[in-house]
C-alpha cells in the first residue's frame, strides 16, 4: 500500500478505536489527513471497504504482536493479556474488533467477515496453546470486558484488577488446564 493509503487507514484507525463504525467519516478522515475526500474515495472506494481493510491490518498486527510474545518464552493467555494491555495503555484506544463487534449487526457483512476473523483467530490461538473452548471464550471475553470497562470508567487500572484473575490461572502450576 502507498504512504497516503497507510495515513488514511491509521487515521480510520483512531476513529474507530475512539468512536465505532459510526464514529468517522471520509470527511473527518480527509480532514485528519490533510487531504480532499476524493483522495480517500481514491485509495478506498467505500467505507465498508476502508473499515474491512484496516480491520485486517488490525488483526494481523495484533496476531504478530502475540507471536512476538509466545517466541520470547511467554504462555498464550500472558501474551494475549499484554498485547490488548499494550493497545490500552499505549494507545489509550479500545480493541477496534471490540470497538466495531459492539454494533456487528450494523455492520456490512464485508465488515462483520473482518470482526468475526479477528474473534476467531484469538479463540483458535488461544485453543490451539491448549486452553480449552469454554476457556478461551472467558478469557477473551474477560480482556475485551476489562478493556472496555477501563475506558468507559477512565481508569486503566481497571484493566489490571479486571484481568488478574488469567495471570494467576496462566501462573498456577497446580491448574487443571495447560495453558502453555
Amino acid at each position: 500500500m502507498s504512504e497516503m493509503a497507510d495515513a488514511i487507514m491509521d487515521a480510520a484507525e483512531k476513529r474507530i478505536r475512539l468512536g465505532g463504525y459510526g464514529g468517522f467519516s471520509f470527511r473527518d478522515i480527509a480532514a485528519d489527513v490533510g487531504v480532499k475526500s476524493a483522495s480517500v474515495h481514491y485509495h478506498f472506494p467505500t467505507k465498508d471497504k476502508l473499515a474491512a481493510t484496516v480491520a485486517r491490518r488490525y488483526t494481523d498486527r495484533f496476531v504478530a504482536a502475540v507471536d512476538r510474545r509466545l517466541a520470547a518464552g511467554e504462555d498464550i493467555i500472558g501474551a494475549s493479556r499484554h498485547v490488548f494491555r499494550d493497545a490500552l495503555f499505549n494507545d489509550g484506544k479500545m480493541c477496534l474488533c471490540g470497538a466495531l463487534g459492539a454494533t456487528a449487526s450494523d455492520l456490512s457483512e464485508e465488515v462483520r467477515h473482518e470482526v468475526q476473523r479477528f474473534f476467531r483467530l484469538a479463540l483458535d490461538r488461544l485453543q490451539q496453546a491448549g486452553v480449552a473452548p469454554v476457556d478461551a471464550v472467558q478469557v477473551l471475553a474477560t480482556l475485551e470486558g476489562a478493556m472496555l470497562t477501563a475506558n468507559v470508567l477512565e481508569n486503566l487500572s481497571l484493566f489490571d484488577s479486571g484481568t488478574e484473575t488469567l495471570k494467576m490461572k496462566a501462573a498456577s502450576p497446580g491448574s487443571s488446564h495447560q495453558w502453555r
